[in-house]
């Protein structure tokens, strides 16, 4: 099967006809990628959306529909600027070998705002005619190509992939699609084709006591049947709304968080911490008014101390030698007294007297250069004041220092503790966001509580039935024993006993061959071939896990988040490999969480070779200009399309042979 064109016409935000391209070759050469380029919100999903609404229709898992009926939905779909009288339509032609011979399909879905019957209008062209009998069995017949139930492990999008890969479980909608792919769905079929055989065999055979007994089992039976079909519909809405509630919760307490919540949260502590560091302050200013009121104010003029020090110096050592020429002066005195009872001649008297008189003006002359006194101080205070310099205060500086530096730590703390406090969600701001995160938690709470409610009444449907099974079959052993069909109706309990045994065993012949293939995939996409060994799958959930080389088990946390999606996507791969279906694939944001190194083995190893024709619907983030080019280089790409958004006019436009870059 490959898609060779999709038309749209005042789809969502496609405007008028616009129409791609997609056969994957170019002048006759193979290229199995058509790479569609476009920004978040430009319309990639609303392509894929039109691929599933043209296959399938009514039954269609559109993105955009919800709970939506399918009239809304239609209606919704239709393109802003598109006038009452204006088709809204939707063509993908596709080929398909049908009798050993390729064969032209083209799937038309058009409505207008006033759709007939609250439907679209469906019309098929086989090669170039109009085939109304296919038309009629569509839906039955695009079961036999692409069945919708597998339709999402080709048509896929980055989301599907990340929760396939974070759940240690799949959901049940990816178990029914694998026990399809793998044919495992056939043998559930032939058993309860068996199950209609017996039952009516049973009526046959049955007088009219045993029919009504049996129609009044058969109507408890199709009873809970029915609830167990309502059970698991209401369960998967639960889960959609429990994991809406999750959403929501996750997004009020980021809220909660971002705008201050837990800032207001622990405001009295802010409070209290504030106060600590207001008081302690304090008690450090405190500490510096005390130094300030000593002798610390002497610092400011600590160079004049040091001159008056000298001064003082000066004015001592003038002091000292004014006594000293006064006790010079005296002996002097005492001298000439003595030498004149020595009876000298008056020429040496003289000349004696005269150098002593040379020698007592030389001192004064020595003494009267710098003879100003200021101070009048003592060798005792002169001490004080030397103290004072070289030590008081020094230390009284050192300690100033060390308190001026530690009331600025300080400040600085309660100044980041005060901003913290302002950016605080106000009382009622707080209380706003308090309730609605507590909303969330017990919106959380109901819808967990609902879902296990619905699991339990799944559940007991499940149960009854088995017992109404239980309940037929003895049954038939006791009121139907004699009866001529009864070879019959034992053999069918003996063909389902076969056939159980036969579904066990395919299952495990066909998943042994997937786990090869899913192990060979994953290995083939990781740049750390040595990390996983072997991949194998619960034959019961269709779980994964991994083993070493030493054949240990590797636990998926274990797993970057990266490693997690390459294994996802090698399992849709293998699933591909094993089902032997040529089947085109279609992915929707391909690269979302990938680092370089995955995104370059992804791009090298899984989209030229995923399928023989491969859609990629990227961003300019994912398939960036690197990966273009090295898709370009191994001749990969035969169509690129570049999707161009105008929000003023919500309009999307299509550019051919266009891309980022």
């Amino acid at each position: 099967m490959i898609f060779t064109e999709l038309v749209l016409e005042n789809f969502g935000p496609y405007a008028g006809k616009n129409i791609i391209n997609l056969r994957p070759e170019t002048e006759d050469n193979h290229r199995p990628i058509i790479l569609i380029g476009g920004m978040n919100g430009g319309g990639k999903t609303t392509l894929m959306d039109a691929i599933r609404l043209a296959l399938y229709g009514q039954r269609a898992q559109c993105s955009t529909r919800n709970n939506l009926s399918y009239t809304d939905f239609l209606l919704q779909a239709i393109n802003n600027q598109a006038t009452f009288k204006d088709i809204t339509r939707i063509e993908l032609a596709f080929e398909h070998i049908v009798d050993d011979q390729w064969q032209t399909f083209r799937i038309s879905r058009q409505w207008t705002n006033n759709p007939k019957d609250g439907k679209d209008t469906l019309g098929i062209l086989n090669g170039e005619w109009p085939d109304t009998a296919l038309a009629n069995t569509w839906d039955e017949y695009i079961e036999t190509l692409l069945p919708l139930g597998i339709s999402n492990l080709f048509l896929f999008d980055g989301e599907q992939v990340k929760e396939l890969a974070e759940q240690d479980t799949p959901p049940q909608s990816v178990i029914d699609a694998i026990q399809s792919l793998l044919g495992l769905e056939l043998v559930e079929r032939l058993a309860v084709d068996l199950e209609v055989l017996v039952s009516r065999k049973r009526k046959a055979l049955a007088n009219k006591s045993q029919l009504k007994n049996l129609e009044e089992i058969e109507g408890k039976l199709n009873h809970y049947n029915q609830e167990e079909a309502d059970a698991k519909q209401a369960q998967a809405s639960l889960q959609t709304q429990l994991k809406r509630a999750q959403n929501k919760f996750k997004e009020a307490s980021e809220k909660f968080r971002i705008e201050g919540g837990k800032i207001a949260a622990e405001k009295s502590n802010l409070d209290q911490q504030i106060e600590i560091l207001k008081n302690t302050i304090n008690a450090e200013k405190q500490v510096m008014i005390e130094l300030a009121s000593n002798t610390l104010p002497l610092s400011l003029i600590s160079p004049l101390l040091t001159q008056a020090k000298s001064q003082i110096d000066t004015e001592l050592q003038l002091q000292q030698a004014e006594l000293a020429r006064t006790i010079l002066e005296q002996r002097d005195q005492r001298l000439l007294s003595y030498l004149e009872t020595l009876k000298l001649t008056q020429d040496k008297f003289s000349k004696i007297q005269s150098f002593l008189k040379q020698e007592y003006d030389n001192l004064n002359q020595d003494n009267t250069l710098n003879n100003k006194t200021w101070f009048g101080i003592s060798e005792e205070e002169l001490k004080q004041l030397v103290n004072l310099l070289d030590h008081q205060l020094p230390l009284q500086l050192a300690l100033a220092q060390k308190s001026t530096k530690t009331l600025q730590q300080l400040e600085g703390e309660l100044d980041s503790k005060e901003r913290e406090v302002n950016v605080a969600a106000s009382p009622e701001d707080y209380q706003k966001l308090t309730d609605t995160l507590t909303l969330a938690q017990q919106e959380v709470g109901q819808c967990q509580s609902a879902y296990q409610v619905g699991e339990q009444r799944l559940k007991d449907a499940q149960k009854a039935i088995e017992k109404i099974k239980k309940e037929l079959r003895n049954y038939s052993e006791e009121a139907i024993d004699k009866q001529n069909n009864e070879h019959l109706i034992k053999s069918a309990a003996k063909v389902q006993n076969t056939l159980q045994l036969f579904k066990e065993r395919l299952t495990l012949k066909k998943l042994n061959k997937l786990e090869g293939e899913v192990t060979e995939c994953f290995r083939y996409l990781l740049h750390k071939s040595d990390l996983v060994h072997r991949v194998v799958i619960d034959t019961y959930n269709f779980s994964l896990s991994l083993y070493d080389p030493n054949g240990k088990s590797v636990p998926k946390h274990r797993l970057s988040a990266g490693e997690k999606q390459l294994l996802a996507i090698a399992f849709l791969w293998g699933l591909a490999r094993v089902s032997g279906r040529n089947l085109p694939i279609a992915i929707d944001t391909p690269l979302g969480r990938l680092d370089s190194s995955h995104r370059n083995n992804l791009v090298e190893r899984y989209f030229p070779t995923a399928s023989h024709q491969v859609i990629l619907l990227s961003t300019d983030t994912e398939i960036t200009q690197k990966e273009l080019q090295q898709l370009q280089e191994q001749d990969a790409i035969a169509h690129q399309y570049l999707l161009e958004y105008n929000s003023a006019q919500r309009q999307t436009t299509v550019h051919p042979n266009r891309y980022f870059w």
